[in-house]
């Protein structure tokens, strides 16, 4: 499992190191364009909310953490279905695109 840290002051958002290879792309990708966006995860069951959604921004810190050095194969089509989603709405909605409901809030 990966970790996604925001902000440097919450706890990061732990999610399985395929989807998070795909994430630091279409993230990576919007923020290099300075389009900032919403990002929504459900928490896991000892976190304090259920969902939450943050507010992703070019000027906020973001770390991208494996567990493995060898990062897991790009699917062009599962980005690009990712980024269509998230500019019809403006919002990255994590659960929706997780290949195993591990997705937690630590």
């Amino acid at each position: 499992m990966g970790r996604l840290k925001y902000d440097g002051t919450a706890a990061p958002i732990t999610i399985d190191d395929a989807t998070l290879a795909h994430l630091k792309i279409i993230i990576g990708t919007k923020l290099r364009r300075n389009e900032s966006f919403l990002m929504t995860w459900v928490c896991g069951a000892d976190a304090e909310d259920a969902r939450t959604t943050i507010w992703v921004h070019p000027a906020i810190p973001l770390q991208f953490g494996f567990d493995t050095a060898v990062l897991p194969p790009i699917e062009p089509e599962r980005v690009s279905s990712i980024m269509t989603a998230l500019n019809a709405t403006g919002e990255l909605v994590l659960d929706d695109y997780l290949y195993t409901p591990t997705l937690g809030h630590s």
